[in-house]
């Protein structure tokens, strides 16, 4: 066998080892992730402990690529569409109109402050613009804060990577002494794009939903890797057809993710595990490709151009995108701070060194240490000054987590509920569930112990069971349950119909 495969699936398996063990102790002292992602490819680069050198910006960039795929992919399945379509102005502005007031106010600091050219200072301020998708939701998520907001700052991270990604590409050519086109055809190509990446990505998405509903794979393992496969699809086929393939794959995760699939929460399960892994990967190859003797010098530019962004650029755009909508100024303050960089703006920071920009490699350094700093800062920090704007909302009961599998030979759907600890659930009798008549809980475990219940049986905390239900009649037994989830056995006579919540 070869010895160098053995050694690499050794390396590898110990780093996703060591990763999981930090993300650990990250979640314990409320340290941002990916720093000590970043960290351990530091530690293993040349000037580390395990002097590997690595100099491959082409592979970096690809993997890197390949990576946010999946990121995205993830962030658009685990998206409540519920929440997010009262964000989508916002959301849509914040990553539009959002992106180019930031661009053009850091881009000004740096031709001010740092004697850029305006070229070269623009493709500064289109690379640390983007926010990050995977900072944005695995911090966001954590808090009790109002589902609008996040939905907003979700929305913005999964789509704004995909036009900053097309301006960094026209400023390197333009920087590189390529002909480019004028400033208004170069819009209107974006604008084209983004079009064009929307209807690939929601057209694949149904098409996929429609697909699988009607699909009996032959293992339940499957039913993951298809709807993974449909993502990735999307962003292949609209990145062949010139469009944006981000914006595909992150709509086609969000049709996907809102649709009522088969063994759903299996394939959620999945894709935040790969997503993980994905993000493992690519900030410990971001670590060894940096060579940290460089950074002192990219200490000062990272200040100024982070802070420019952070105290400057951030707000400026966050109020010329939500002063078209009602949104309170304490959740324009938190969204201006919580604008979380991550790994999107040092891969963006590869484009111009592939592309052999001239001072590419200091932008790469500066971005570098730009993230490291400011994620230190603001994400020890969101909890804090979310207590301090008053925004942080009351923790409400979960809703319930049903899976639905489905039985096409007997034209019904099999489905699985979790009680959590907070639903009203608790104590109910299976009469007062009120399910339709040709909708049962067929077997219940608690405690480890299954057993067949009657009309007496009381659902209990943490308790499992397995409904059946005809087919059409699926989604109106899983609003029931969510309904009684939410406002116990009187869910009705409460108003509550089983809907997602929208509360802000």
């Amino acid at each position: 066998m070869n010895t160098t495969v053995t050694v690499a699936l050794a390396v590898g398996a110990l780093v996703v080892l060591v990763a999981a063990v930090a993300l650990r102790l990250a979640d314990r002292i409320g340290l941002p992730s990916l720093l000590l992602y970043l960290a351990l490819g530091v530690l293993l680069g040349e000037s580390g402990l395990g002097r590997v050198e690595f100099e491959d910006v082409g592979l970096t960039q690809t993997l890197g690529v390949a990576a946010l795929v999946v990121i995205l992919a993830e962030g658009g399945l685990t998206t409540r569409w519920s929440d997010v379509r009262r964000a989508v102005g916002p959301g849509v502005t914040l990553s539009t109109l959002g992106v180019v007031v930031s661009v053009v106010v850091v881009a000004a600091v740096g031709v001010w402050l740092l004697d850029f050219s305006w070229a070269f200072a623009l493709l500064v301020g289109a690379v640390v613009t983007s926010t990050d998708a995977a900072a944005v939701f695995s911090s966001l998520r954590r808090l009790p804060l109002p589902r609008r907001m996040v939905a907003s700052l979700e929305l913005e991270s999964g789509l704004n990577d995909a036009p900053v990604i097309l301006l960094v590409l026209a400023l390197s050519e333009r920087l590189t002494g390529h002909e480019t086109l004028p400033w208004y055809l170069v819009l209107a190509e974006v604008v084209g794009e983004l079009a064009g990446g929307s209807v690939i990505g929601i057209g694949i998405g149904f098409g996929g939903a429609w697909l699988l509903r009607r699909l009996a794979l032959p293992l339940v393992g499957f039913y993951p890797l298809v709807t993974l496969a449909l993502c990735v699809l999307a962003f292949a086929s609209a990145d062949l057809a010139h469009t944006s393939g981000f914006v595909a794959v992150y709509l086609c995760g969000l049709v996907l993710g809102n649709a009522a699939l088969p063994h759903r929460a299996g394939t959620i399960g999945f894709a935040e595990g790969l997503a993980s892994l994905a993000q493992i990967g690519l900030f410990v190859l971001l670590g060894l490709l940096v060579s940290p003797d460089r950074l002192a010098a990219a200490v000062g530019p990272a200040l100024v151009i982070g802070g420019a962004l952070l105290l400057l650029a951030r707000p400026l755009s966050v109020l010329a995108s939500l002063a078209w909508f009602r949104v309170p100024f304490s959740q324009q303050a938190f969204i201006a701070w919580a604008g979380l960089r991550g790994a999107v703006p040092i891969v963006l920071a590869t484009f111009p060194i592939a592309a052999d920009v001239p001072g590419a490699t200091q932008v790469f350094d500066t971005v570098f240490v730009l993230v490291v700093v400011f994620t230190v800062v603001q994400g020890w920090s969101l909890a804090a000054v979310a207590r301090l704007l008053r925004i942080a909302t009351p923790v409400t009961p979960r809703d319930i987590d049903v899976e639905s599998a489905p039985l096409d030979e007997l034209g019904a759907e099999l489905m699985q509920l979790r009680v959590p600890d907070s639903s009203r659930l608790h104590g109910v009798y299976l009469p007062e569930l009120r399910l339709p008549e040709d909708a049962a809980v067929v077997l219940v475990v608690r405690d480890g112990r299954p057993f067949v219940p009657d009309r007496e049986t009381r659902l209990m905390r943490g308790d499992q069971a397995l409904l059946v239900s005809a087919r059409g009649s699926r989604q109106e037994a899983e609003r029931r349950l969510r309904a009684v989830s939410r406002a116990g056995r009187l869910a009705t006579w409460r108003g509550e119909a089983g809907q997602p919540s929208e509360t802000d």
